[in-house]
């Protein structure tokens, strides 16, 4: 009998891995000259957010969908922020330094599946930060595993 592999959220060390994740990764943030300015003024709650946000999209509870509305209210933050490459490159960037400096799991099976998420969700970011672009805010909740994806565009 074989038991099914945990989730990416539960590999990663649960919530508290993601809350300190985000903690870390928005306090430098807020030292960095090409992304402070993007992050100027957030609520105080944002890294609890976001880390609500990505931890529900790797396998954890609905939280972010529950409490903060889903996958649309996060695709509504990013309307007409103007977002380019450069700042998405240093988010991306920013955010797997932390995810050393605090512990992730880097064993390349979870990185893989992790960066895969990060470099589909701000790619999506930039998308739908430009001014006047269509955006599908009835998209599903994305869910990302073990080398599959099942997100709001997945055939």
């Amino acid at each position: 009998m074989s038991s099914s592999p945990p989730s990416l959220y539960e590999w990663a060390g649960g919530e508290r891995a993601f809350r300190t994740l985000f903690t870390r990764f928005y306090e430098r943030v807020a030292e960095d000259p090409l992304l402070a300015p993007v992050f100027a003024g957030m609520d105080p709650r944002h890294a609890e957010h976001v880390a609500a946000f990505v931890g529900e999209v790797m396998g954890g509870p609905a939280h972010y969908s529950t409490e903060h509305g889903g996958h649309a209210a996060m695709l509504r933050k990013h309307l007409d922020r103007m977002l380019d490459q450069p700042k998405r490159k240093r988010w991306i960037a920013l955010l797997l330094d932390c995810a050393d400096d605090v512990g992730l799991p880097d064993d390349p099976e979870f990185r893989s599946a992790f960066v895969s998420y990060l470099e589909w969700g701000s790619r999506l970011a930039v998308i739908n930060s430009q001014p006047g672009v269509d955006v599908t805010l009835d998209a599903p909740m994305p869910a990302w595993g073990w080398g599959e994806v099942k997100g709001p565009y997945t055939p």
